[in-house]
């Protein structure tokens, strides 16, 4: 009984900070469907940001490599990497199918609000990068969120207390750039990549604390809560 106490408590947590997370992202997905104004400053920011990158020819080619090694589907990829290594490595088989199982449902969820939503992709005079497919969320902001935030609270209890300083700065600095990236090449709005963000973020923090509180008591699953 106290075991499905916690639990309970711990999806209740989890429910809570969900809506937290999401009520944003669908206040921004109401704005962007209703709201000219919002639409214009959107497309004044990736009119200026591409034309920056038209007149700096190291930064395009810089930005279309960034786009293409972040897709959501290598990044999906490296995380599983990751948490094979956590699983065979470290001996954290829970923690690993967590880790893998949310950055798809992430992947899962950012496609289907494109549908939902269905705005398109911004206009540009000069394309850079051709972009199929609809603009609110953007996957790669949504993807690279849930990879820095998942992936590190996967490899949390191995990493030193240089580590837990270092690894959370680099997650942070791959996020921003990614979604920077989405601008400056034209294929996103500023709206697209703070909704990603944010649903990257809330799926991966509602996700770790259901899993804290639903995982059974055992000395390895203790051990992966440190």
């Amino acid at each position: 009984m106290p075991r499905q106490s916690a639990r309970a408590r711990a999806l209740v947590r989890a429910g809570a900070f969900a809506v937290a997370g999401f009520v944003p992202v669908l206040v921004l997905a109401w704005f962007v469907r209703t709201n000219q104004a919002i639409h214009d400053a959107d497309q004044a920011v990736v009119d200026a940001a591409t034309r920056v990158t038209l007149d700096h020819p190291w930064l395009q080619d810089f930005f279309v490599t960034w786009s293409a090694v972040t897709q959501p589907g290598w990044v999906v990829l490296v995380g599983a990497l990751l948490a094979l290594w956590m699983w065979r490595r470290h001996g954290y088989p829970g923690r690993a199918l967590w880790a893998v199982v949310t950055l798809l449902v992430s992947w899962g969820l950012a496609n289907l609000a494109k549908l939902a939503v269905g705005r398109v992709r911004p206009e540009v005079d000069d394309v850079i990068l051709d972009a199929p497919g609809l603009s609110f969320p953007s996957g790669h902001a949504t993807s690279s969120a849930t990879a820095a935030v998942t992936l590190t609270l996967l490899v949390w209890p191995v990493l030193g207390r240089t580590g837990r300083v270092v690894v959370p700065a680099v997650a942070g600095v791959f996020t921003l750039i990614t979604a920077a990236d989405r601008i400056f090449l034209g294929v996103h709005y500023p709206t697209d990549v703070v909704a990603g963000i944010l649903l990257g973020a809330t799926v991966s923090g509602a996700s770790y604390l259901g899993y804290r509180g639903w995982a059974p008591t055992t000395r390895t699953t203790d051990a992966e809560h440190r």
